[in-house]
């Protein structure tokens, strides 16, 4: 078989299990696993997607029934098929050991339902709450990443700059070392306000794969971020090869919003989103004192080292529906014509957009698609803005 692009997106959140109780209480109330399913399928057009929510039992339930019905089974190689799309089975865990000096979240994958049942069996006697999602576990962080792998599955620290519960967030830790095993972790999830170019600043990551996933509290928000990995099939096996860049495979493209789109990319204010300098500690506009120190500034913090590396293109995207004047009818008419929403992003012509949707979208989406968007940066839990070009 030839290597050939799979797109994938990797941390998407369940709303609801199949009894309609709550998973990820933030999430949407249709956000279940048949519903995430289809939609990367059908209308998305993604090949791979991490329900990191996987670890909870009734979702697991959810998953047999598929596979009970013939809508879905396991492949050889490790993973879960349902029609086009390949479901990687994954469990988001919040770490405070006393090593941590602030909670912060991991991604655990594995690559069969048995591995993730046997993981969920170890959790249950760490975890208050099994059945809910980002949970915290009672235990170190070295332990979790030793059970990770003693199940043959994989270890991704996630969003690790985002201000909260993440690995160098909030100015508490300077190293990864502190919390984890450098040798047991197969990526870095760098998170919605970052990109490949700030986070290579820190010459401890130089040696990991990253990934852009995108946190995807709703159907809406699947594959904001994701990226294009080259494998033979999207299965674990493959997955796992190409975050370690074996026998060719390897991620070649990551797509990802600017990060001053992102809600923490400038340090900001949160009460007034007034701009503020690294080190203030009460905003200069209103007196607050609660500033929320951006991505941008906690990189520069962290900065140690500024050599460019041999990495895959980062290229800022947004979803279709985040670009101004697209609304749901428009929407529909290019999924009906194109089929899903990788393919208007990246295989529709100028042309052939411009016959469905007016110029100006058509532009837009086209300026999208190599990241010549114009944007205003976000900061403080709010996101930044497109301007549209008049």
């Amino acid at each position: 078989m030839t290597i050939q692009p799979y797109f994938a997106d990797l941390h998407i959140h369940i709303g609801r299990d199949k009894y309609k109780k709550p998973v990820k209480i933030t999430g949407s109330k249709n956000l279940t696993l048949t519903n995430i399913l289809k939609e990367a399928s059908r209308r998305k057009g993604i090949n791979m997607i991490g329900v990191i929510d996987s670890h909870a039992p009734d979702v697991q339930e959810e998953i047999i029934d598929l596979i009970q019905k013939g809508d879905a089974y396991e492949l050889d190689e490790g993973g879960i098929r349902f029609e086009n799309v390949t479901l990687i089975l994954g469990a988001e865990i919040e770490v405070y050991d006393e090593h941590c000096k602030g909670p912060l979240h991991t991604l655990c994958f594995f690559p069969t339902l048995e591995k993730m049942r046997q993981f969920t069996e170890w959790l249950v006697g760490k975890m208050k709450n099994i059945t809910l999602s980002s949970q915290r576990y009672y235990g170190t962080g070295k332990a979790l990443q030793y059970e990770t792998k003693r199940l043959d599955g994989l270890f991704i620290p996630a969003h690790v700059f985002t201000p909260f519960k993440s690995l160098y967030g909030k100015g508490v830790h300077e190293s990864l070392t502190e919390v984890f095993d450098p040798d047991l972790i197969d990526g870095i999830e760098l998170g919605l306000s970052s990109d490949t170019h700030m986070a290579d600043q820190i010459a401890e990551l130089h040696d990991y794969t990253y990934v852009t996933n995108s946190d995807a509290h709703s159907l809406a928000k699947i594959a904001r971020e994701y990226q294009e990995i080259w494998m033979e099939e999207p299965t674990f096996k493959e997955l796992n090869w190409a975050l370690h860049g074996i026998e060719g495979r390897y991620v070649g493209t990551n797509y990802g919003m600017n990060p001053y789109l992102g809600k923490y990319y400038s340090t900001v204010c949160s009460q007034c989103y007034t701009v503020n300098k690294p080190d203030e500690t009460k905003c200069v506009h209103c007196g607050s004192t609660k500033i929320i120190k951006g991505v941008a500034d906690r990189i520069e913090e962290l900065a140690t080292d500024t050599v460019a590396r041999d990495r895959p293109d980062y290229i800022y995207q947004v979803p279709l529906d985040y670009i101004p004047k697209l609304g749901p009818k428009t929407m529909t008419n290019l999924l009906n014509h194109f089929g899903n929403e990788m393919n208007v992003i990246h295989k529709a012509s100028l042309t052939d957009l411009e016959d469905i949707v007016s110029k100006q979208i058509a532009q837009m989406i086209f300026d999208n698609r190599v990241g010549k968007l114009s944007i205003e940066a976000g900061g403080g839990g709010k996101y930044g803005r497109i301007h549209i070009d008049k």
